[in-house]
């Protein structure tokens, strides 16, 4: 299948820079609350528990996650440039707004309406890399997308903190909510809106056998599969998102501006390994080798890597917990681009945005549920070991859903 002959190679970086620096924003958007409530003074504030944590760390996910389906239809309907473009403002004003909130009930409201504008992100820029970028390119292409958003949280990190100890939380807040507004004049001066008409081409030239129902390929064992192995996956991430500063201070006794800085070694780490990986997978898969057999190879790997990280929980030894912290984190990237471009190259390409939708509403559920449970178990136990426990069981699940489901004989077919 031919992908875009019309578009140039300089034009299709440049909306692949965009789309990137668009994620990492959104990321940062993301990450702030998580440095604000490992702070004193905001937690003295607003009086937070650790319970009241979890649930400022999880609001977020609340309309997010719920929103994604509905987002996929939206930019399969109208395109990507205009709805993300809309997305982003909202989202951005939002995020500065989060300065002048006096109460625990304000912040919430401010987390869940986030969630709202933040939800076309992935979708958006799935569809695009989708009907633009060619199988041989596309791991490089998502693992690129995905890496911006663990360089998100990890460079978000290291602002937010820096930010927050030089000019306080609401100067940290109105900082890096309004000065994202920015990004908007070149997405929308660049960015052309003919994705629709791309697609009308993409399908007509695949033929009839490429118009599966989307109750066919949810029903697949693929998508089953899929769904569970990327829950998996991203609860690990979430988990790190929202309460790693928090371990990283309050179980192994870091002060904030070294907490900042082995958050970012985590996702700076993770970002790299993601875009070697979906690199390498590319190469592999040009060279001849099947696309599917590589990437659930990719995979696999990343989610044995990343189960590491019950080594650093029971670690005595601070040097050895921290490193585990980095490593595990950074050894899922291994999966980031491939677990993306095996669903593109798996399931049909039509109605590509509800597709994403429905991966990356499994995506962001453990948005909701990492931070409250972990919340819960920490507040019950006392420690940080019952929560990584409850990661490891995760990631091994992940394992066994692409193991058994997710396999090429699956592939649902057009009627």
């Amino acid at each position: 299948m031919q992908i875009n002959p019309t578009i140039s190679k300089r034009h299709m970086w440049t909306v692949m820079a965009l789309l990137c620096s668009g994620y990492m924003i959104a990321y940062f958007d993301r990450i702030n609350i998580s440095v604000a409530v490992a702070s004193p003074d905001f937690k003295q504030f607003f009086g937070l528990t650790d319970v009241d944590r979890g649930a400022l760390n999880s609001a977020f996910f609340w309309s997010y996650a719920v929103l994604q389906i509905p987002a996929g239809w939206l930019v399969d309907r109208y395109g990507v440039k205009w709805p993300y473009a809309g997305g982003f403002f909202v989202w951005s004003v939002l995020s500065g707004a989060t300065a002048w909130s006096t109460k625990l009930s304000q912040l919430l409201t401010i987390r869940v309406c986030l969630g709202v504008g933040e939800s076309m992100i992935t979708p958006a820029g799935m569809r695009w890399i989708r009907l633009n970028v060619p199988e041989s390119r596309r791991g490089l292409m998502i693992g690129l997308y995905m890496a911006a958003a663990k360089l998100g949280p990890g460079v978000g990190a290291f602002i937010a903190t820096y930010l927050l100890l030089h000019s306080g939380w609401r100067n940290m807040f109105l900082i890096l909510g309004f000065g994202g507004l920015l990004w908007l004049v070149p997405w929308v001066a660049l960015v052309r809106d003919d994705d629709r008409e791309r697609e009308k081409a993409i399908v007509k030239e695949a033929g009839p056998q490429s118009q599966v129902s989307l109750w066919r390929i949810m029903k697949s064992p693929i998508m089953i599969g899929t769904v569970i192995g990327t829950f998996c996956y991203q609860y690990f991430v979430y988990y790190c998102m929202t309460w790693l500063p928090s371990y990283f201070k309050e179980q192994r006794n870091l002060p904030l501006d070294q907490m900042g800085m082995f958050t970012t070694f985590s996702f700076l780490g993770m970002a790299v390994v993601a875009t070697a990986a979906g690199y390498a997978a590319d190469r592999l898969i040009e060279r001849g080798g099947n696309p599917v057999r590589v990437r659930k190879t990719f995979i696999i790997a990343g989610f044995l890597t990343a189960s590491t990280e019950i080594i650093g929980a029971y670690a005595e030894s601070q040097s050895v917990a921290l490193f585990f912290a980095v490593f595990s984190l950074s050894g899922l990237g291994l999966m980031t681009a491939n677990y993306w471009a095996l669903t593109q190259t798996l399931l049909p390409g039509a109605a590509i945005g509800r597709i994403v939708g429905v991966q990356n509403c499994a995506a962001n559920l453990p948005g909701i549920v990492a931070p409250l449970l972990t919340g819960w178990l920490k507040q019950t136990t006392g420690s940080y070991e019952a929560p990584m426990q409850a990661i490891w069981l995760f990631l091994l699940a992940g394992i066994g859903a692409y193991v058994f489901l997710v396999r090429e004989k699956y592939v649902p077919k057009g009627a």
